[in-house]
């Protein structure tokens, strides 16, 4: 029985975001962009993630405007972003209204897929989002965001999954963003999950702890219908399997893709040359690290933490930190390490390491998650860990962004004579400070990128 799998190729995001710290500028993706366009893909991801705040903050790119460029160089294959759910594409939730502006004009300006997850699986953090994305008549695709725990197995994911496709969802993603899941796991999931949801699964793995290979091909076994591959040249490492190597594998059996390698091998010259000029951004995790698989830090993750305890002077506790994440993830009830969650665990396991006591400093973002204010986690807190957080406060038990008023209209007024478009009001929303600084040097026509960026 013949089930053709498709792919989405991440070379325009994810990619350069694992391996190149998200600082590929539009003028390097518009070359290739016609060529992208005629392969066949059933998505290209192009936006979200960390591409908006790299935008603004180190290129001095107006996001929005990257969007509309790939959208008209790319007129035939669908575009694909990633979507933080009621964060959007910060590291706040952020009020209704905003989100739904937000997901109108990434609609009206390109956007065809809205891949949308919730850092602690919490489906009343997604369901905005996906209402949104309905309205605007764009495909919804649910991430179920997949870790390791003892309160995490696939019975979970794929009542997850059932709850997410019963809210609307056109398409469900296992989000393997650590390189976690292994071969015969992912074959089961999936196998349970095509027994309760009739919806295609898209499978998302990174390569860090060297699976993703052998568990796309299980995957694909039991029945995954799309998986995401970077072009060969902006692969593995943290990215994700080689786009050509899997359409290879796949060629004249069952799963054949439909492509071919030729003018996948043009592309994958062009990136090449490329990804050598942003050299001085090349992760230092460009082959396997099976520490993800002891720790479940993924590589971005890992790069942050060795950047901070760098700057402290601190690096040889690298080790110890390691060691603190899980016990302080199991404090916070095991959510998955996925932005923001990922970020918030990793402070906090450094500051118990550096400080000497466990909890001696609790940011205001371990306090918020501690409260609720980011959903609701899978497993309960731990108490007296709660307790040192919250002092007398009570925890936040409804859907966190009920207690978030109307924003857009305050924004809009704060942001006056500044603002050219909604857009550049939902950049102000996301990111106040940079957008101002954005938004002032357009206005002087001098904008001022990062001084590591290629020179030409």
């Amino acid at each position: 029985m013949s089930h053709k799998v498709q792919i989405t190729d991440t070379v325009l995001r994810d990619a350069h975001q694992s391996l190149l710290a998200t600082r590929m500028r539009t003028k390097d993706m518009l070359p290739i962009a016609s060529a992208l366009d005629k392969i066949g893909y059933w998505s290209l991801e192009v936006w979200g993630g960390a591409t908006f705040d790299s935008c603004l903050r180190f290129l001095k790119e107006d996001p929005w405007e990257r969007l509309r460029t790939l959208r008209q160089a790319i007129p035939n294959t669908r575009l694909q972003m990633l979507l933080r759910g009621q964060n959007i594409l910060g590291y706040r939730h952020y009020a209704d209204d905003v989100l739904q502006t937000f997901v109108e004009r990434a609609a009206a300006n390109g956007i065809d897929v809205f891949r949308i997850f919730d850092a602690l699986n919490d489906p009343r953090n997604m369901r905005m989002a996906m209402e949104s994305v309905k309205k605007a008549g764009k495909i919804a695709e649910a991430a179920v965001s997949y870790t390791i725990s003892p309160v995490h197995d696939n019975e979970y994911f794929v009542k997850l999954a059932q709850e997410l496709v019963g809210m609307g969802a056109d398409t469900i993603c296992i989000k393997d963003m650590a390189g976690l899941l292994a071969p015969y796991d992912a074959f089961e999931l999936v196998k349970s999950m095509k027994e309760k949801i009739d919806v295609p699964i898209h499978l998302h793995c990174h390569c860090t702890s060297g699976m993703a290979h052998m568990t796309y091909l299980k995957a694909i076994e039991a029945g995954v219908d799309i998986i995401d591959c970077a072009i060969s040249t902006l692969s593995q490492g943290t990215s994700q399997p080689p786009t050509e190597s899997m359409v290879a594998a796949l060629r004249d059996t069952p799963y054949d893709t439909g492509l071919t390698l030729e003018p996948l091998a043009e592309i994958a010259a062009y990136i090449k040359d490329v990804r050598a000029k942003y050299n001085a951004y090349e992760s230092g995790f460009t082959g396997v690290d099976t520490n993800v698989l002891i720790y479940q830090v993924p590589g971005g993750m890992m790069s942050n933490l060795e950047t901070q305890l760098r700057d402290q002077g601190a690096i040889g506790k690298l080790k110890q930190v390691l060691e603190e994440i899980p016990r302080v993830r199991k404090d916070f009830g095991y959510p998955p390490l996925v932005t923001p969650s990922s970020q918030i665990v990793g402070t906090q396991a450094t500051l118990n390491v550096l400080t000497g006591k466990r909890y001696m400093m609790i940011p205001n973002e371990s306090k918020n998650v501690l409260k609720g204010m980011y959903g609701r986690s899978v497993a309960p807190f731990d108490p007296e860990v709660q307790k040192m957080a919250l002092k007398a406060e009570e925890p936040v038990t409804c859907r966190p962004a009920d207690l978030i008023p109307p924003e857009m209209e305050k924004l809009t007024a704060e942001l006056g004579d500044k603002a050219k478009s909604v857009e550049d009001v939902l950049s102000y929303a996301l990111f106040p400070k940079v957008a101002l600084e954005f938004f002032d040097e357009r206005e002087k026509g001098e904008f001022k990128p990062e001084d590591k960026l290629p020179k030409d």
